[in-house]
């Protein structure tokens, strides 16, 4: 959608078709994305779906938080004791490691991704 003209709403069945997936997986990715106000939604004969806001403005981390939730660290517990030394030292590498991704991708914009149809 980054690559398409400016404000005209694209139909789900034609980005399936352009992608090469399923329409009922595409509407189930789609969804999250409206609902983060990243996308609208058009409803009609001439629907479909658009950008909220430029691509410039979207990041790579806004799609991937709104489809698949925060980016959080997940450290592995060694031990019971979430207390212990070495669960703190890996909850703590984990949550810069967490952090430095979000990071990067708060970077990548739509624009640096689009290919124009």
């Amino acid at each position: 959608m980054a690559g398409q003209r400016k404000g005209l709403p694209t139909p789900s069945h034609i980005i399936a078709q352009k992608r090469g997936i399923p329409e009922r997986f595409l509407l189930k990715v789609l969804k999250p994305l409206v609902s983060a106000g990243l996308l609208y939604s058009v409803k009609g004969p001439h629907g479909g779906y658009r950008l909220a806001r430029p691509a410039a403005d979207i990041s790579m981390l806004d799609v991937l938080e709104a489809v698949d939730g925060p980016i959080r660290g997940h450290a592995p517990t060694g031990h019971d004791d979430p207390r212990h030394p070495l669960n703190r030292k890996l909850a703590h590498v984990c949550d810069e490691t967490a952090e430095q991704i979000r990071k990067l991708l708060g970077k990548v914009k739509l624009t640096d991704l689009a290919v124009r149809d």
